[in-house]
């Protein structure tokens, strides 16, 4: 992808690195695959803030996205690519050879006109889904299955991609970007390639403005609260406030948060760090 640096004509454009979107082909989504998204502002069935820093935001609609690739063996023309307000990957429109359509994660490298298909004896090229028992070894992959037939859970955001390093009896070992090393049942699905807009994470919005049309309000910090209200808060001047917690108490760094003796302990052969659970 491209990003575009703007010219600091106001305060809000001088630090802003925006996306060229010079892979869209469409700004105009299929109907047939829209539904309403209800916002909730943080509140909850009686109207109460349940929680902070939610509300605004420009009105979006949810384009329904195909997780599973289970129509197998009907291959399907990629229509368009184009933007999905409701996740930083960009989408892909294909059409099905019997006429259907629907909405895929756009892998990076895939163009209009390319052809997709998905079934168990597919070849693994980009935007292709299959088993991964079917993947040659070293095949870079996204939206992968945890469960067979559930749909794609891991790696679906922009840029993300997991690399098949081994095959071990009914699983796969899967090398993550962070260096995690897991198991996952080799009859899961995976689409070959890495996931569109890899350079998401490159870009400045150069002024709060533009977090409050994502409806995200501004988060004021623990220590500038007083000690009722935060345990960081209170002290004069700027007080550091201790060591970093959370509105209730729990640590907010350092502090392992992980479910001990959770059943997929098992399916993690290494950490990012290196080391066992």
């Amino acid at each position: 992808m491209a990003l575009k640096k703007f010219k600091p004509m106001t305060a809000g454009t001088r630090w802003k690195i925006g996306n060229a979107y010079a892979e869209l082909t469409s700004d105009t989504p299929e109907k047939s695959l829209l539904e309403p998204i209800k916002r909730t502002g943080g509140r909850n069935a009686q109207g109460r803030m349940s929680m902070r820093y939610i509300g605004g935001g420009h009105k979006k609609q949810y384009r329904v996205i195909d997780f599973k690739r289970d129509k197998e063996n009907v291959p399907a023309t990629v229509k368009t690519i184009e933007y999905d307000p409701n996740r930083s990957a960009f989408i892909a429109l294909v059409n099905y050879a019997d006429g259907e359509k629907r909405y895929i994660i756009a892998p990076q490298g895939l163009q209009v006109g390319g052809t997709v298909i998905s079934g168990a004896d597919v070849a693994p090229e980009v935007g292709n889904a299959l088993p991964l028992k079917n993947m040659p070894l070293g095949t870079v992959v996204h939206n992968i299955e945890l469960q067979p037939g559930k749909g794609g859970a891991i790696a679906r955001s922009a840029g993300a991609y997991a690399q098949l390093s081994n095959k071990e009896e009914k699983y796969a070992v899967l090398k993550m970007p962070s260096g995690e090393l897991r198991k996952v049942l080799s009859t899961c699905k995976a689409t070959v390639g890495t996931v569109s807009n890899s350079d998401h994470a490159l870009q400045s919005i150069g002024k709060a403005g533009a977090n409050r049309w994502r409806g995200i309000r501004p988060r004021n910090r623990g220590v500038a609260m007083n000690p009722v209200d935060h345990p960081m808060g209170g002290g004069e001047g700027k007080s550091s406030g201790g060591h970093p917690r959370s509105r209730t108490g729990k640590y907010a760094k350092g502090l392992k948060t992980r479910k001990p003796h959770k059943s997929s302990d098992k399916l993690i052969i290494s950490r990012k760090n290196g080391k066992k659970l």
